[in-house]
């Protein structure tokens, strides 16, 4: 198994398939889309993904959504979820405590090419994102039959149901792809700014790439397609200034043809374990095509 070949999307060739035994060293959810992450010990698994991963954007007044790659100071917004409010900090703000019931008006948003209906937070809430950013912004939320999925095209054709991330419910990332990548780097960066949700740690460097099933527990992932890469992870997520750009180091030798793009990490969507949870610690089992 530490015998990988070079890293590729996956082309729906299976010489061979063996399990590898891994562990989840981290989970992270990132409640306000392009927001700052939190980590958490111990997550329940939603349809949707890990609970309240994220289920708020930030729109302007057409209703597209935000994302560091424009607004890198996103980075500096905190999300917190506690029993019953999102409570949001920025620096020089006083914090923004949302309820957690479904209570704004319907509002049109959009996610890429995906055209939505979210819940506006309200008028406060607007002024609150406004301010932090410093332009005229709404604070939405995915209410709970807001019907959006990821792309059959590679998570299948059973819907996989999604709030707002870019494309796919979770994205599992290697701790020693990471460490790979960063003896590469003039400068090591921390695995933050990947943004992942799931992070392993145990398996060869890339391995992620022929993994076909994560089993930790009663949950299992299917995973279905590389991340490709933008500028997010050349941005500190603590300061929102820019910083080491893994993109070159990538473009040698984590570049497809067929995504356009430089690629670390792997989506995956949900195929069972739904209602329960992952901690960190946890044994995964990966089923890896070799």
């Amino acid at each position: 198994m530490a015998d990988f070949p070079p890293a590729h999307p996956r082309m729906g060739r299976v010489q061979r398939s063996v399990t590898m035994q891994a562990t989840v060293s981290a989970l992270h959810v990132y409640p306000v889309k392009s927001a700052h992450g939190i980590e958490r010990a111990r997550v329940p698994l939603t349809p949707r993904g890990l609970e309240w991963d994220r289920q708020w954007m930030i729109v302007n007044p057409r209703g597209m959504f935000l994302t560091q790659r424009t607004h890198p100071q996103l980075a500096r917004l905190v999300p917190d979820v506690r029993d019953d409010a999102l409570v949001l900090e920025f620096p020089g703000l006083p914090p923004l405590v949302v309820p957690l019931s479904f209570r704004g008006t319907p509002a049109n948003v959009r996610v890429w090419d995906d055209a939505c209906v979210g819940l506006d937070e309200g008028a406060d809430a607007a002024g609150w994102v406004s301010r932090a950013i410093g332009e005229e912004l709404r604070l939405v939320r995915a209410p709970p039959e807001m019907r959006r999925n990821a792309n059959p095209k590679f998570a299948g054709l059973t819907p996989a149901p999604l709030g707002f991330p870019d494309g796919y419910p979770v994205l599992v990332c290697n701790e020693a792809s990471l460490e790979d990548l960063n003896s590469r780097l003039p400068q090591p960066i921390p695995m933050d700014r990947f943004r992942p949700n799931v992070v392993l740690r145990g398996l060869p460097a890339w391995a992620e790439d022929r993994i076909d099933t994560l089993t930790i527990g009663p949950v299992t992932l299917k995973l279905v397609k590389p991340c490709t890469r933008c500028t997010i992870p050349s941005i500190d997520q603590d300061t929102g200034a820019p910083s080491t750009d893994p993109a070159p180091a990538l473009k040698q030798f984590r570049f497809s043809r067929e995504l356009l793009g430089v690629m670390f990490g792997e989506n995956a969507v949900i195929v069972s374990g739904t209602g329960m949870s992952l901690e960190t610690g946890a044994v995964a089992q990966a089923s890896f095509e070799v």
